[in-house]
């Protein structure tokens, strides 16, 4: 069936990058226990008609990659981004990909894969400085957000932690800008977009841990005790 000729004339504005992403990509579709049940185009994963009405729900992963200084790498997406253009957020956002490699669900190691695998697209940064095994899964949560009404969010996002000194080479059809940051400098960005100055936005995903979990992960970290801060049994269902 074609699509309705509006849906085109959005899709053909679309950056060349993300289109071919939206329509290639295929993300796993998981229920509210994170039992996989499907796979479906990125493109139909986040059409909020298509999340609304089907209750599309898709697996999705969030990197917090802390330097050896403990400062917190954030990126800002770029603004050919489809959902959630020129925000800032934690440093990889994506999905794991309905491929062998990536649905693997012991110790976590297809999340793992697809983290490893978008921390080099996004940020150029080569395998060997992120190895699987430092990834550390800390916990799961489950939240929908719209972006801009035709576009949205319907994830089941691990969230993974990993220290590593990298090196960096940011692919500019993903993202526009990075930063570390210390925990306080993390504190006034955070002000800045709550006061909306000099256009400070934050994702949704990434404002939901900031404000449920990630100062107190920061300082197990600092502590050298994140073990003890590890939850994957618990889905926690969160909202902006």
């Amino acid at each position: 069936m074609a699509k309705p000729i509006a849906d085109v004339d959005i899709d053909a504005s679309m950056d060349e990058v993300q289109r071919r992403l939206m329509f290639e990509d295929e993300c796993i579709l998981v229920d509210e226990q994170d039992n996989v049940v499907g796979h479906e185009s990125k493109y139909n994963c986040h059409l909020m008609e298509k999340i609304e009405s089907e209750n599309l729900l898709h697996r999705a992963f969030s990197v917090f990659l802390f330097n050896s200084k403990h400062e917190l790498l954030l990126q800002q997406r770029s603004a050919t981004k489809v959902t959630f253009p020129l925000v800032w957020t934690n440093t990889c956002c994506s999905h794991p990909l309905y491929r062998e490699s990536e649905l693997i669900d012991e110790n976590f190691l297809g999340v793992k894969n697809a983290a490893q695998r978008k921390l080099l697209d996004e940020l150029g940064i080569p395998a060997e400085d992120v190895p699987i095994e430092q990834f550390i899964p800390l916990g799961r949560m489950l939240y929908k957000a719209p972006s801009d009404g035709k576009w949205g969010e319907h994830e089941l996002d691990y969230l993974l932690f990993i220290v590593r000194d990298v090196k960096l080479l940011p692919n500019p059809d993903e993202v526009a800008d990075v930063k570390y940051v210390s925990r306080e400098q993390l504190q006034e960005l955070i002000k800045k977009a709550d006061a909306g100055e000099e256009g400070v936005k934050l994702s949704p995903w990434f404002r939901l841990v900031v404000d449920n979990f990630l100062m107190k992960w920061w300082d197990h970290l600092e502590k050298g005790t994140l073990a003890e801060a590890a939850d994957m049994k618990t889905i926690h269902r969160l909202k902006n």
